[in-house]
């Protein structure tokens, strides 16, 4: 029997569909720009006190790849985890008492018009830090994580929204969202064991990761590509219009930092989408709503959409540059 889904959770969808009735534009059909209602959104609901900080492997994460799941399906985004549904549930091992012993990917796919090329990979974390007495900030306990990774999720939605609404691409393309990256990432382990397409099917993987917050280091409006020197994906798609440049903090090692790296080590041109600024809300209960930059957001995300749309439709294959694919263990991930 078909679950209803709670109003709570619909109600940002119904915020974003508000936009149709605007006239003479209505944002949320335009297939070529972001839609910066929608962005903010899905950031007030997925980074609201509600949910607790999303934290690892919590029955509010599960909440979270629920409302992600809602508005794939509304976008006609189909579901690609294993049965036909949205959602898988991988093992995560329990690290205290409020935590499931399980946690939530999320998974969808917009199918191309040939069957044997291969697909893009278009990646985001779901969960934070929930909730944490010990280390709270001016008072709170409560870790929202709007940037870190809610803002990684709305950009991979957007894109779902804009490409849902284009001309039909030639490579399908799956969306992901993973499950407990801040605990060690089980979410991501499972879906490189378990993925919907051979890995070698991959053409390659855009981890979206904290791109609510200007970087100073580079352009204003600019996200920045870890890795950058690794392969030849960075400079294709600043070539086709993306405010994207090299990651401006090699000393950070954010290559080796998020979900991608387990895609890399595995083969797949797998890289890391941001903006971070080594700002000090980094991992404190300030990283909320009201720290981010939409109007970054809003432009940054529509910049990604031309050249997603010519990895989908040209015969471009990423490639690792000499020495740049990673190996397992630290050593290959400096």
């Amino acid at each position: 029997m078909r679950r209803f889904l709670p109003v709570i959770i619909l109600a940002p969808a119904l915020a974003c569909l508000a936009a149709v009735a605007q006239t003479p534009a209505a944002p949320a059909l335009n297939p070529n720009a972001a839609c910066r209602q929608c962005i903010e959104s899905h950031e007030n609901f997925l980074a609201s006190d509600a949910l607790q900080g999303r934290g690892s492997g919590t029955q509010n994460e599960l909440i979270a790849a629920t409302y992600i799941a809602s508005q794939l399906e509304a976008y006609g985004i189909a579901p690609a985890a294993p049965g036909g549904a949205y959602i898988e549930i991988a093992p995560a091992p329990p690290t205290s008492a409020t935590r499931l012993g399980t946690t939530a990917n999320v998974v969808g796919m917009l199918q191309g018009s040939d069957a044997g090329a291969p697909v893009l990979l278009l990646t985001a974390h779901l969960d934070h830090l929930g909730v944490n007495p010990e280390h709270a900030y001016n008072g709170d306990a409560i870790f929202n994580g709007a940037d870190d990774d809610a803002s990684g999720c709305t950009a991979v939605l957007e894109l779902a929204r804009m490409l849902s609404l284009g001309e039909r691409p030639k490579r399908s393309v799956y969306f992901a969202f993973f499950g407990s990256e801040e605990t060690g990432g089980a979410g991501a382990k499972y879906f490189v064991e378990h993925p919907p397409v051979p890995l070698d099917h991959i053409v390659a993987n855009l981890e979206f990761e904290m791109i609510g917050w200007p970087d100073a280091a580079v352009p204003a409006h600019t996200l920045w590509l870890t890795g950058w020197q690794r392969s030849n994906l960075g400079s294709e798609m600043a070539r086709q219009g993306a405010k994207l440049v090299g990651d401006p903090h090699p000393a950070e090692h954010f290559f080796c930092r998020s979900d991608n790296l387990q895609l890399a080590i595995a083969g797949v041109v797998a890289q890391t989408v941001s903006s971070f600024g080594l700002q000090p809300m980094y991992h404190r209960a300030d990283d909320d709503v009201a720290h981010l930059d939409f109007g970054l957001m809003t432009d940054s995300i529509g910049s990604m959409i031309k050249p997603v749309r010519m990895l989908l439709n040209s015969k471009f294959v990423p490639a690792w540059n000499p020495g740049g694919r990673p190996s397992a263990g630290r050593g290959g991930c400096s």
